[in-house]
């Protein structure tokens, strides 16, 4: 199975254990191999909260209890469940929507106006650009040429 069905699948399986009954927002999820180990990441957020370690444990076990039920990775892996944090990676249009008006930085997949990379304020989303004032001046960055984009400092 290909990693982006297999993806799809587990975030079907655990969307509504996370966000129905636990009442977690399900903020990203990967599946990773490092040093030769594979690990099964769910990210949880709350609107207007901190994660806590607490709320970490109670997603981990009731996680790893459906997983272990349904199987879906066939490989053996670690499953790890963690807050995004302060300096979160931004995935969707729904990260970046929800961060307007916050300092942002991104990394761009190739150099843009001689910049690898910026860091403003986020002011828009739109289907295809991300808009970032640097300096007075609004900076529209292409979604396909956006490498990274992470939330900078407090929220």
């Amino acid at each position: 199975m290909k990693k982006d069905q297999l993806l799809a699948n587990i975030e079907d399986l655990c969307l509504p254990i996370v966000e129905n009954e636990l009442k977690y927002e399900l903020y990203h999820i990967e599946y990773v191999k490092e040093n030769n180990e594979y690990y099964l990441r769910l990210y949880i957020d709350k609107p207007n909260e901190r994660i806590s370690l607490k709320d970490c444990e109670t997603v981990s076990r009731r996680i790893s209890e459906m997983l272990d039920e349904k199987d879906p990775i066939k490989d053996a892996y670690y499953l790890e469940v963690s807050s995004p944090g302060l300096n979160r990676k931004l995935y969707k249009d729904s990260h970046f929507s929800r961060y307007i008006e916050n300092e942002i930085y991104i990394g761009f997949t190739k150099t843009i106006e001689n910049k690898k990379n910026i860091k403003g304020i986020l002011k828009e989303v739109n289907e295809d650009n991300i808009v970032v004032e640097i300096e007075g001046n609004n900076f529209s960055v292409p979604k396909c040429k956006i490498k990274t984009a992470n939330l900078e400092g407090e929220i």
